[in-house]
């Protein structure tokens, strides 16, 4: 069967400061959801999210089932493309597991907002109903090591 390739992208909410709305406007539709790509084979991406305190992973677009678990204890703000925000308090191994259909997708970013370094790590399932998205900035990747194929 073959995967939906998502194309067409919302505008950022029209309250957002013109900052955060030209970073929507330039990086929705980016796949880049974490900050190190560590491993990926035919099935799997397993990225490594690490933030210091009030440092944020920019504007990316999830369309892959996919489950994050936070590594470390800490807080965190996300503007997401519908307009809301959110802050969370997260407990070392939180996890949560997220499904897309066809067509469907979240557009959000991260700011650690909290006094300890955020380490999250999530999987990504490529066996989803929608085609993976392009890596955006996947060039200046700061892993160490060759990604794990």
């Amino acid at each position: 069967m073959p995967k939906s390739v998502i194309t067409h992208w919302p505008t950022a909410p029209a309250d957002w400061p013109a900052e955060l709305r030209l970073e929507f406007a330039e990086r929705a539709g980016n796949g880049q959801v974490g900050s190190c790509l560590v491993s990926e084979t035919d099935r799997v991406r397993v990225w490594l999210l690490s933030l210091k305190p009030g440092e944020r992973i920019g504007f990316h677009t999830h369309v892959l089932d996919y489950f994050w678990t936070a590594i470390t204890a800490g807080e965190a703000r996300s503007h997401y493309g519908d307009g809301h925000v959110a802050e969370v308090k997260y407990a070392a191994g939180d996890t949560r597991h997220h499904h897309y259909a066809v067509d469907e997708f979240m557009v959000h970013d991260l700011e650690n907002i909290g006094h300890t370094e955020l380490v999250f790590t999530t999987v990504e399932f490529l066996d989803s109903a929608n085609a993976p998205l392009e890596l955006l900035g996947a060039s200046s990747n700061p892993c160490k090591n060759e990604v794990a194929r």
